[in-house]
């Protein structure tokens, strides 16, 4: 089974996260660029849709046990590929020209809750599942481009909160604060996204028009801003 991998349905594409966990490895987000390049070239798709097929998990974020490693034995070019490359799944996302809806399956934490962020549209699972910014206990401090990603979808008191406490978020807490627009027990989760998704019929060049330029502070914060962090090679982790 591939990592990630999509089906079409009408003008939607939904594609699904099978590797686990769905933890951020260079593997892993290759094959998710991968299948953004395929919808976006070899389909007509108008929306798409992201789940996990996880049971429990839509994303943990990035995978310590692979990027800890690197960190300690001090390839710093291996991490610095690793941050540009996640850098680049998220400016994808959020100049991407189909709208994009998140189905969060279960839990969403760390890097998985700045994933689910990315998206235009996010719905999420009720009956399991936390969103979740642990960083502060980690010890991994966020980048500028993530910040900036993160105040698209939650609003800048409950990111503070978020951010120097680790509160975990239910999807009911997420909804109320307009973080997604639904919670929805796990029988009804897809059907609803699928419903909301089929009546997003629009124009690609309009899509990606706006969202270049509503998104605009993001993209500048990813290309300008996290270069220094990036290039200094000094994570701050392990």
């Amino acid at each position: 089974m591939a990592m990630v991998d999509y089906v079409l349905d009408e003008t939607v594409a939904l594609a699904t996260l099978n590797s686990g966990e769905n933890r951020f490895n260079p593997e892993f987000l290759a094959a998710f660029l991968d299948v953004l390049d395929a919808v976006e070239r070899a389909t007509d798709a108008r929306t798409l849709v992201v789940r996990s097929a996880h049971e429990k998990i839509f994303s943990n974020g990035i995978d310590l046990e692979w990027l800890v490693p690197v960190v300690r034995k001090g390839d710093v070019d291996a991490a610095k590929a690793f941050f540009l490359q996640l850098n680049m799944l998220f400016k994808r996302l959020v100049s991407y020209p189909l709208i994009t809806v998140a189905a969060i399956t279960g839990h969403a934490f760390a890097g998985g809750a700045i994933l689910a962020c990315a998206f235009d549209f996010r719905f999420m699972r009720s009956d399991r599942g936390f969103f979740c910014l642990p960083e502060v206990d980690l010890g991994i401090p966020f980048l500028p481009g993530m910040n900036e990603l993160l105040k698209k979808a939650i609003p800048r008191h409950l990111l503070e909160e978020m951010q120097y406490t680790g509160k975990r978020l239910t999807a009911e807490a997420c909804e109320a604060h307009h973080i997604i627009l639904k919670a929805c027990h796990q029988k009804e989760l897809m059907g609803a996204v699928m419903a909301f998704a089929r009546g997003l019929n629009k124009q690609r060049a309009v899509v990606a028009e706006l969202k270049r330029r509503l998104n605009h502070p993001i993209l500048h914060a990813f290309d300008v801003e996290d270069a220094p962090y990036i290039a200094s090679g000094n994570f701050n982790i392990g």
